[in-house]
């Protein structure tokens, strides 16, 4: 593809067959600002970020996010008719383009043709209210297992996910597409200090447990599964090193994912669904019969 003559078509619901014209490198304002969005310095300056595929563009719709532009292939259009025409109705400009803008928008080798520009929709730490479960992000730098961190949190009924500082941010392309839709769901907090989250998870209630392979108790102690049922805010770490010691230290226990057969480890998306999906069955079952969930 040449960078330098992206094809585009006129917006979609205009009058006549779209015909195809060549901009070079000066191409129309949506298209220009959209694609400054893969930039996180361009994300932070408009407020804004990419979601691409039919499932992110659904749940945008329908989950009420700011929606500012869709931008639709000739294929896609056709095969998720109902989304454009959802899209259309609630006053979004529809932008039908060709396959290059749309692998030059998505950055990913194979695109759905489907791609909306949406507000952020993090939340302050202040926000998180009432909370019974919460992931902690420190220093998680791969995007794709931050997403799916994201995912699973959504999954499992937690309350909210909090990428503290130093992780990496929840607008990426990569995150936002392994979030699933997820990002849209469950209140994100963005920046914060892992401190100060950790603070005000405690404050309003919550235990902080630290997800460290070194620590002494594993998550099948009986001593932990109790604890599970209360209200719980679960810390995760770099997917190379874990949680440095300062951190551990800032948690009222570390526990450890018990490994039963010859895996030297798990990965961090891995790891963070066995404990997410642990405090919600003991919760779940305290809920129920008011007996620990062991």
């Amino acid at each position: 593809m040449t960078r330098g003559r992206s094809p585009i078509v006129r917006p979609a619901g205009a009058g006549g067959p779209p015909a195809a014209r060549h901009y070079g490198e000066n191409p129309p304002g949506p298209v220009r600002a959209a694609r400054r969005l893969t930039k996180r310095a361009f994300r932070q300056r408009e407020q804004a970020f990419l979601a691409e595929g039919p499932q992110a563009v659904a749940e945008a719709l329908s989950c009420g996010a700011k929606v500012s532009d869709l931008f639709v292939t000739a294929h896609a259009r056709s095969r998720h008719s109902d989304l454009v025409t959802a899209a259309e109705g609630a006053g979004v400009p529809v932008h039908l383009v060709s396959g290059e803008v749309m692998e030059d928008l998505a950055q990913t080798v194979t695109p759905q043709g489907l791609l909306a520009v949406c507000g952020f929709v993090d939340v302050p730490l202040d926000a998180i209210t009432r909370p019974a479960l919460v992931a902690l992000l420190a220093n998680v730098r791969d995007p794709g297992n931050a997403g799916t961190v994201l995912r699973t949190a959504d999954a499992a009924g937690a309350q909210a996910v909090v990428f503290a500082d130093a992780s990496v941010d929840p607008y990426n392309g990569k995150c936002v597409r392994a979030s699933a839709g997820s990002l849209f769901h469950l209140p994100v907090v963005a920046g914060a200090r892992f401190e100060e989250a950790v603070a005000a998870m405690r404050a309003a209630g919550l235990r902080i447990i630290a997800a460290d392979g070194r620590a002494g108790r594993p998550l099948d102690d009986p001593g932990v599964q109790a604890w599970l049922s209360e209200p719980t805010a679960w810390m995760f770490g770099n997917e190379a090193w874990g949680l440095p010691p300062d951190l551990v230290a800032l948690a009222d226990e570390p526990v450890a994912v018990p490994i039963y057969g010859k895996a030297e480890s798990l990965n961090l998306a891995a790891a963070a669904a066995v404990c997410l999906y642990a405090s919600a069955r003991a919760q779940r079952v305290h809920a129920v019969t008011g007996q620990d969930g062991m």
